[in-house]
């Protein structure tokens, strides 16, 4: 008897929404981390790219536990010499709170082309509202 191993091609692929309003940032992004990558399935394999489309909405309303929303920073870097340039998390939530999430999700990835596919499924939205009825997402719920 040997050992299935699941092809890419052959990966059906399901939309989940994930609730992000009242959360803490870290709890949503490991739930999407692990749905991206397909841990939830029984057929996950570590080399292939098994996983789900996810999209997380109420970006705006996640919650940073602690002091981290006036201690914690981003850091970006133009390319040039002494110029790196930080914000802090405050101000993105502000400004940008789904680049909030996307980049904690990205973060809890593989840092090869396996996770660089897998952060393409990830959709952040700061409103309730999504453009992707279509596909039909299912609820990622707590229960599950």
């Amino acid at each position: 008897m040997s050992t299935y191993m699941p092809k890419a091609g052959t990966v059906e692929r399901k939309w989940y929404i994930i609730d992000a309003s009242q959360k803490p940032l870290g709890r949503v992004a490991v739930q999407a981390a692990n749905l991206l990558r397909g841990k939830h399935k029984p057929l996950f394999a570590p080399h292939v790219d098994c996983g789900d489309h996810v999209i997380v909405i109420n970006c705006d309303k996640i919650v940073l536990t602690g002091k981290k929303l006036t201690q914690k920073y981003y850091y970006k870097h133009t390319g040039y010499v002494g110029n790196l340039k930080s914000t802090r998390y405050d101000a993105l939530m502000k400004t940008k709170p789904d680049m909030v999430m996307h980049k904690a999700v990205k973060g809890m990835l593989q840092k090869n082309t396996l996770g660089r596919k897998q952060i393409v499924r990830l959709r952040t939205v700061v409103g309730a509202e999504h453009k992707h009825a279509a596909q039909k997402p299912e609820i990622w719920g707590e229960n599950k």
